[in-house]
């Protein structure tokens, strides 16, 4: 019998937020578990294969080969729309005025 983890893998939007609790199979990849939580069922086109993940808020580097430990919760990141700093000089740049 293969013993299994208990994790979640959460993704939001500003709108819509989902976290999904499941059980995977111990020495599961961070993508992998990704992939086994179908989150693009409630999010249409998120790309899990692709997408940038975190554990508690820390950048996962290789998800394909970082093993997820029981109780981590994974985080799907979104593309940002603006770099940091652009948006910096232009909150700036408004208050200036």
């Amino acid at each position: 019998m293969v013993d299994k983890v208990h994790i979640e893998v959460a993704y939001a939007l500003p709108e819509k937020q989902k976290i999904i609790a499941l059980d995977v199979p111990q020495g599961c990849t961070v993508r992998e578990a990704v992939l086994q939580s179908n989150m693009e069922v409630f999010f249409p086109g998120l790309d899990l294969k692709t997408a940038k993940l975190g554990i508690f808020g820390k950048a996962v580097r290789k998800p394909e080969e970082q093993v997820i430990q029981a109780g981590e919760r994974i985080e799907i990141y979104r593309e940002l729309k603006v770099d940091p700093k652009q948006a910096r000089v232009n909150r700036a740049a408004k208050t200036a005025k």
